[in-house]
């Protein structure tokens, strides 16, 4: 009997001639199988980026190089937002994205004193270097033997950028012609309103005398007829002696300066001391932006216009 009971208690546990204890195996295969095949499926659909990857050495002209290169671009921007680009060097991780980039983009007089190197490191046969400001006139710079950097703070200027970037993509990547130039004429046409607004704007200020933390703005100034009264620092992290100080409080009390500009990236410091002893507020250019409210080139533009109109007395 007992022979007899452990045979029916086999027998119990085969079905079709497949041990029970299987079948619980091969119905959780069954069952799996759709949602492998399924993710397999997926994986197999899923898009790569194949998205060019574009380096930009500041804030504005990645936003620049977005605007026009739409979907088609990965921006990699080396001068993060907040930094100078008259201090800073690339770090080891964008030196090895640097290595795959297929252009990069640089605004050149001598603003990225370390691209020369960068480029070198990097090891990359393929890599497109453009220069943004060739062929534009350039202003003499007293802290820059190559003339003033700050070309990008014009949209006058920053047209001519934007005309680059749209053909040196074009050369790079041709099957996005269209959508490049489409982009491109699109932007072109916002600067072309800024510009508008800009001269209109300044047309309305009670002064022209601009006191600046350095001469970033001097091709604005050049081009809105405005006037340079004077710089608090004449090369970018060194602050003025006392002798300095002492001028720049008297040229802004014979001119009749109403405001003084500091810059975000760099300590204001010096300019609280030289505004209260003129007896003027300070108030905030920002010639790189990338942060919020400011992130776009529009947006950084349109709100360092409202700070002139504050500073020197334009109407709202």
């Amino acid at each position: 009997m007992a022979r007899q009971g452990v045979r029916m208690a086999m027998r119990e546990k085969m079905v079709w001639g497949v041990p029970v204890r299987l079948l619980g195996v091969f119905a959780a295969l069954v069952l799996l199988t759709p949602l492998v095949a399924a993710c397999s499926s997926k994986q197999a659909a899923a898009p790569a980026d194949d998205r060019m990857l574009v380096a930009v050495s500041i804030p504005p002209i990645a936003d620049m190089v977005r605007q026009v290169g739409g979907e088609g671009v990965e921006v990699l921007t080396l001068v993060p937002p907040g930094a100078s680009p008259h201090t800073y060097e690339p770090t080891p991780d964008q030196m090895r994205r640097l290595a795959k980039a297929k252009v990069l983009f640089l605004n050149g007089v001598g603003l990225e004193f370390w691209a020369d190197k960068a480029i070198a490191a990097a090891g990359n046969p393929n890599l497109q270097v453009v220069t943004l400001s060739e062929g534009q006139e350039i202003l003499q710079s007293d802290d820059n033997a190559a003339g003033n950097p700050h070309l990008w703070l014009s949209p006058r200027r920053a047209m001519a950028y934007v005309e680059r970037i749209r053909d040196a993509l074009i050369a790079a990547d041709p099957e996005g012609e269209a959508a490049y130039r489409a982009n491109a004429d699109a932007y072109l046409a916002a600067l072309q309103q800024l510009d508008a607004d800009i001269k209109a704007a300044v047309a309305g200020f009670r002064s022209r005398e601009m006191v600046t933390f350095h001469a970033a703005w001097a091709y604005f100034i050049h081009d809105y007829g405005l006037h340079q009264a004077a710089v608090l620092e004449s090369t970018p992290g060194r602050e003025p002696s006392a002798a300095e100080v002492a001028q720049i409080v008297e040229t802004i009390k014979a001119v009749g300066a109403p405001a003084v500009f500091a810059e975000p990236q760099f300590s204001p410091q010096a300019a609280q001391v030289i505004a209260d002893e003129a007896g003027v507020p300070v108030l905030i250019l920002d010639p790189l932006g990338g942060t919020p409210p400011r992130e776009t080139y529009l947006e950084l533009m349109r709100w360092n216009l409202e700070q002139l109109r504050k500073g020197l007395g334009g109407t709202p």
